[in-house]
Formats: C-alpha cells, structure tokens, sequence
C-alpha cells in the first residue's frame, strides 16, 4: 500500500511539473435574485456588497490550497446570475453601470475575471434582456474582467433568430470597440447553456442554483497525450481504457480541491467540470492528443472520431471519480487557445467547416476563432445559428465565440496574449446569409424536443 501511495505521488508530480496538469479554475457562483429593486443604484449597492462579501477570501484559500498541495490553481473567477433578471426590476435602458459594478467587485475580490452579464432569451426576449444586449459592446469595451453571455436556443424552446441576428450585430459592435477585437473573445452566444458552467467566458450562476458553491474546472490535455502514447499502436478500445483511467485520476484531484476550498469558505461544493481545457503552451494541446492517435495534423479525416472517442472516455473517467460532475465537462477547442490548433489553422489544416462537424462532438462550437474584420454581422449570425442547429438537434452545448479583428485579413495572426493565445484569421465563406438571418422569428424545436 504504502509503495501504491509512493507511486501515486510520483505520478501526480510528474503530471504537474512534464504534463501541465493544473486547476484551470476555481469558481464562486454567487446568486442576487435577492438583491432586485426597482431603484438600480440601489440594487447594484446590495449586489457589490453581496459579491465582495462572498467572495472575500476566494483568492485567499485558493492560495493556500496551490501551496499545501503543490496543485497549479490558474484562474480564480466569480460568476452571478444573469445579470437581465436582476436588473428588470430597476427599468433601466441602458445596464452599463451593471457591468461597471460587476467589474468593481471582482476587482476588490482579486479574482481573474467575473461572469454573468448575461440573458437567456431562447423563448423570447424581456425588455431587460434587450437592454443588456443592446449593452454588451460597450460594457466589455469599459470593462476589464467582465465576460458576457447569451443563451439563444434550446432543445425545448427553438432557437429564437431575432436574437441570433441581434448576436450577430452585437459581437461586430463589441470588436470594433477593443484592440485588436479583444472585447468579442470575453463574449460567448450560447444554445442549451448551463448553469455550473466554471468556464469563462460563458458562466453565469444559474437561476436554479443556491445561493452560493464553488465549482472546479480541471484541465489535463497533457495528461492524455502521455497516456495515449503508452499504447502506441494498440487498438481503440485500449487507447478509450487509457484515456478513462488518466481522466479518473485528473478529476479526482479537482475535486479534492473543490471539497477543500467549499469547506474553508464555508460554501457548497457545486461540481467538477471534466473539460479538457488547453492553453497556447506547447504540452497543453488537446490537438496534440488527437494526433498522438494517428491523425497526421488535427483537420484529417477521421479527426472527428479521435475527438469522439476522446470526448466520451474522458467522460465515462470522470464520472467514474467523482459524483458531482456537470458545466460543459468534454473537450475545448478554442483555437486561439491550443497550440496544435494555431498551427493546424495558420497552415490551412483546418477551416471553419471542419471545426463545425468537431463542435457535434466537443464541449462547446467555433472558440476563439479569429476571423476578417470585415465579416458582415449577417454571416456571425449564420455562424450561431448553424452552432445552435447543431446543440438543440443533438441537446446539448453548443456556442460561438468568434472575434471579427478590426483591420485584418485572411492569413493574418492576431495576438490575444496569456491563455488567450494567438489565432490566425480565418476565411468565411464569400457568399451571404443576410436574407436567411432577416427572416426572424423562432426555429421551432425539433419533435424530440418533447418528452413529457
């Protein structure tokens, strides 16, 4: 036993310092479904308070936690509820001062990055909601750590195509008002979004959540790289049975972390979100890890089966470890943000199309893709509404997060920086969707929808 226990540390050590193995985040959902009211300043008062409270000693513990356990903790991040539903009781147009709040408190907290000033209009917009749509460009423009999202269809609701074409003008708007397009990459439209989602730049604490947990998002594409290359050349079935057992041991970790710091902040443990989140860095590509199974470059055929099996196996691991799994747990794909990727996308390996059949299979759709920047709106929204098509058909997540860069072209590189990356600009198709997005109204949702 106790050479077992030897054994487990080495390997755990090895996974940290040669895999990159780390917490990606550690995140407070904080619910304000009490702190509406109908005077905004007021409202936003008892909001700062609430988070700043809550959240007071989240960077604290999590420090502890990287020094006693010698676990990476990357991010630490706050999310709240959708910001729409707290706001409509004030009646206010314009919910800049919101994000501003937003951007005050998680400063104080000393978090990386706050989210939730978001709406969930799949069924339909609010008033509130149109406000907060109508104010994401310039919140994330006079914003630093604030992240934004909108759910704009479901399995059981449609996609609603008022609000993809409102996406699509909103996301151009947002680039055009950062350097570089920056704004957009903190901007994520969504269909069958989640409410335990740790991941930014899409979490928001959802409306049937308590009032506070803290959920852990693990990252390990290093991880199941080596362990796809101890079975060089053995058969699928071995290759799924060794990725299963990294993924268990990964999240078993995550969620060590996650019971430690629910305990000494004295909130709930939410979950564990298995998702493989890479970074730019060389050894933390999950582009990589498709590749160690045969695929020349991530885009060749058969790329989508290697993710499947990736996906799925990572999975079953990780349920197999820990009994609070949810948020998106599968597999990212952000190009930006994978150094496998940059390189796949800069040499042409892969398109836009390609990343579109991969998002039936992965965590999320078209991430931190950079595109021309003169990309009508009408085509962004084609974009979300072919992502959103392809979540509410199979239920589950899908989304967009592209970044239209002011002043680039196909074939330029556009520098992000930190865990951002860098991500060549894409082409688009030349041809229009602007008749097909004017259209408007609900995509109903399919038969299956419906199984009461």
């Amino acid at each position: 036993m106790a050479m077992d226990t030897a054994d487990n540390i080495l390997e755990t050590i090895q996974m940290i310092s040669e895999d990159r193995l780390d917490i990606r985040t550690v995140t407070m959902g904080i619910s304000l479904m009490d702190c509406a009211d109908s005077d905004g300043e007021r409202a936003r008062t008892r909001c700062f308070d609430r988070i700043t409270a809550q959240a007071a000693r989240l960077v604290e513990v999590c420090e502890e936690l990287e020094a006693e356990l010698g676990i990476p903790i990357i991010n630490k991040r706050i999310s709240v509820t959708p910001i729409a539903l707290v706001a409509a009781a004030s009646h206010e147009s314009d919910l800049l001062p919101w994000a501003r709040m937003l951007d005050d408190a998680g400063k104080q907290a000393g978090v990386d990055f706050i989210g939730g000033f978001s709406a969930l209009v799949e069924k339909g917009a609010t008033s509130s909601d149109q406000n907060l749509i109508s104010s994401i460009p310039q919140a994330l423009a006079q914003t630093d750590i604030v992240c934004s999202s909108v759910n704009i269809g479901s399995s059981r609701a449609g996609i609603n195509m008022h609000a993809v074409a409102d996406m699509g003008r909103a996301i151009v708007e947002t680039a055009s008002q950062s350097e570089g397009g920056l704004g957009a990459a903190k901007l994520v439209v969504f269909a069958n979004s989640v409410g335990d989602n740790p991941f930014m730049a899409g979490a928001f604490h959802g409306p049937e959540m308590p009032d506070c947990v803290v959920s852990v998002g693990v990252s390990g594409p290093g991880v199941i790289k080596r362990a796809i290359e101890a079975v060089p050349d053995a058969p699928f079935d071995i290759v799924a049975e060794a990725v299963k057992k990294a993924a268990f041991k990964v999240t078993r970790m995550g969620e060590l972390v996650g019971n430690l710091a629910a305990e000494r902040l004295g909130v709930k443990f939410g979950i564990v979100d298995l998702s493989l989140a890479p970074t730019a860095e060389v050894g933390d590509s999950v582009a990589r890890a498709l590749e160690a199974m045969g695929i020349e470059r991530v885009g060749a055929h058969g790329t989508t089966a290697a993710l499947a099996l990736l996906n799925d196996a990572v999975k079953k691991g990780g349920l197999m470890a820990c009994s609070h799994v949810g948020g998106l747990s599968g597999s990212f794909i952000p190009v930006s943000e994978d150094e496998g990727m940059i390189e796949a996308a800069a040499m042409g390996a892969i398109s836009l199309a390609k990343l579109e059949a991969m998002t039936a299979i992965c965590s999320v759709g078209l991430d931190m893709v950079a595109v021309p920047g003169d990309t009508p709106a009408s085509a962004i929204a084609g974009m979300i509404a072919d992502e959103a098509a392809i979540g509410v058909m199979n239920h589950k997540t899908t989304a967009v997060r592209v970044i239209p860069a002011p002043g680039t072209q196909e074939g330029d590189m556009v520098e992000f920086g930190g865990l951002l990356g860098q991500a060549p600009v894409m082409p688009v198709s030349p041809y229009s969707s602007e008749a097909f997005i004017a259209r408007g109204g609900i995509i109903p949702a399919p038969v299956h929808g419906f199984k009461n």
